[in-house]
Order: C-alpha cells, then sequence, then structure tokens
C-alpha cells in the first residue's frame, strides 16, 4: 500500500514515538476543526515536538490527512474466508459500518468526506489506498461465492461491492440507521439479486 513512509529517503531512524503523537494530534484537530483548519504547526504544538519533524514525516497536510485515514481504516478492510457466503457477505457491510460508527475512523472520515471528493491531492490517493483495497476484498468475498455455487455464475463482483456497500456510505452522507439490520436487508437484496437459483 502507497503511503508518506514509503517516499521517505533514508536518514536518521524516525521516533515512532512521535509519529504516533502526530497522527494522534491530527485526529483531535481534524475531529474539532475540520481540515480547512488543519495546520501543520498546530499538529507540532498539540502533538509536542518541533515543526521540523512535523515536516520531516509529512510534506504536506493532505499527506499527513492520508496515513490518519490508512492507519485508522486498515483494522476494518480485511474479510475473512469462513467458508459461509451470506456470513462473508454479511461482513462485507458490517465491517465498513462498525468502522463508521464504532471506531475513530468514523468521525475523521465524517469530517474529511467533503475534501476527499474536492481534493485530489487527498481523494485521488484515499481511492487508490482504502477504498481500493476495501473494493478488493468484497469483490474476493464474491468470487468465492461464485466459484461455491452460492452465486450466479454470471454475477458481476464490481457491481455487487457497490450494491453492499454503497448503501453504508450513502446513509452516512444523507441519513439513516446503521445498524446489523440494515446491514441484514442489504445482503438479502443483494442475494436476490445475485443468488444462484438452485440455493433459494
Amino acid at each position: 500500500m502507497f503511503t508518506e513512509r514509503s517516499r521517505r529517503r533514508p536518514g536518521r531512524p524516525r521516533s515512532e514515538r512521535a509519529h504516533t503523537a502526530i497522527l494522534e494530534a491530527a485526529r483531535e484537530l481534524i475531529e474539532g476543526e475540520g481540515f480547512a483548519g488543519l495546520r501543520l504547526e498546530h499538529v507540532a504544538a498539540r502533538a509536542g515536538v518541533g515543526k521540523a519533524t512535523v515536516y520531516r514525516h509529512f510534506t504536506t497536510k493532505e499527506a499527513l490527512a492520508l496515513e490518519l485515514l490508512m492507519e485508522l481504516a486498515l483494522p476494518h478492510i480485511a474479510l475473512e474466508d469462513v467458508g459461509d457466503t451470506r456470513a462473508e457477505l454479511l461482513a462485507s457491510v458490517t465491517r465498513p459500518i462498525r468502522a463508521l460508527t464504532d471506531s475513530p475512523f468514523g468521525p475523521v472520515v465524517r469530517a474529511l468526506l467533503s475534501e476527499i471528493a474536492i481534493n485530489p491531492a487527498l481523494g485521488d490517493p484515499f481511492r487508490e489506498s482504502v477504498v481500493q483495497a476495501r473494493r478488493a476484498e468484497i469483490a474476493q468475498v464474491v468470487r468465492r461465492g461464485i466459484e461455491r455455487g452460492d452465486l450466479r455464475q454470471d454475477a458481476d463482483p464490481a457491481l455487487a461491492t457497490e450494491l453492499l456497500v454503497g448503501p453504508v456510505y450513502f446513509r452516512l452522507m444523507f441519513g439513516g440507521d446503521l445498524d446489523d439490520a440494515f446491514a441484514e436487508r442489504v445482503v438479502e437484496a443483494v442475494l436476490r439479486g445475485y443468488g444462484a437459483p438452485d440455493r433459494h
């Protein structure tokens, strides 16, 4: 996964403690003031490090916000092969719901949604990393369902992925409950469309 870290030149070892403090300070400032109010010097002050330390780790506030998003999203992306297509489809919906409602990722991505939409310096790498990683995991769930005979052979993994996770982000943006009952309804709708006929 491409990150700001991967671009850094060899040099003296970074302080992981300082790096963690910078990300935590950025999280607090983004949640409190949004992206427009984020300043690297303010991050340095809150993290208790010098401005040069912040700039050594992150060249822009977009790079800082991106790494924060990636660190917070990463624990919620992987989907385990449990041998049960319906359970895996349900996890495809519930994991992003949990990320948005029960983890620090939720408040941060809410604060950054508009910036992700309009700022290519943040939005493009976010889509190439976090969004693409989630799409790849869910598409693999769909492919496993096809291989097991639970889903139709002509099921489109890319479209099925959007049908599963799209409603979650629609409700995030426009309102509506994000709970287990909603996840069940999304999965049932997808199975009605893509379930193999002999599995009904």
